[in-house]
């Protein structure tokens, strides 16, 4: 792909960073998907990073497509994928999102985390998110409602929307129904071991038909 200026960040960012970090699911998810995806199908996870999340839903039989920007991050859940025998189930593919987006439809399509310094169309990102959920099918999005203090956007005036502010952003139809609506406050760990209390929305949707 040609190197845009969220490549150019987030291969610089992934670079830098520590290979193991973000190599562990996130709770949230996992905690949703026990209770609302019990029964494993396809998933498509969007900003995937070191694989975390992908990872995880490939060793509970998920068949799973990571797509992000950096090659780098790509490379590492590839390698992740190889050591822990789930590569027949991991499918990596490399997106600038606010240009391209991975063809197909998913029985879980996931955005955890999805923020960038570089400005991209998030809420049309999200919306074709929406889109590419099979029927019957979930969008999970779990997202800073607040600002750590390790944040590039620390010191910042920053609005973040509620949950019902980006439920109403993805424009579904009378075919979705809402399974999660929060906004949960927790204790967060940065990538060098300190603590601040943050807050989450939580938000996951259904397309019925």
């Amino acid at each position: 792909m040609n190197t845009t200026e969220s490549a150019a960040f987030w291969e610089k960012h992934y670079t830098g960073m520590d290979a193991q970090w973000g190599t562990r699911p996130n709770t949230v998810l996992t905690t949703l998907l026990a209770d609302l995806a019990p029964t494993p199908g396809t998933a498509l996870d969007l900003g995937c990073g070191h694989g975390g999340d992908a990872l995880w839903l490939a060793t509970q039989g998920w068949d799973v497509t990571p797509a992000d920007v950096s090659q780098t991050a790509l490379d590492r859940v590839a390698a992740g994928a190889e050591a822990t025998g789930v590569t027949s189930r991991i499918h990596p593919q490399q997106h600038d999102l606010s240009e391209t987006f991975p063809d197909g439809a998913w029985d879980l399509v996931t955005a955890t985390y999805f923020h960038t310094p570089v400005t991209i169309p998030r809420e049309e990102v999200l919306r074709r998110a929406a889109r590419a959920v099979a029927p019957g099918g979930l969008l999970i999005v779990i997202e800073h409602a607040s600002t750590a203090p390790w944040s590039w956007q620390a010191g910042q005036a920053i609005h973040y929307p509620t949950p019902d502010e980006v439920i109403a952003s993805l424009q579904l139809d009378n075919t979705w129904t809402v399974e999660r609506n929060a906004a949960p406050s927790r204790t967060a760990t940065g990538p060098e071991g300190q603590t601040a209390f943050v807050t989450d929305n939580i938000i996951a949707v259904r397309r019925t038909c």
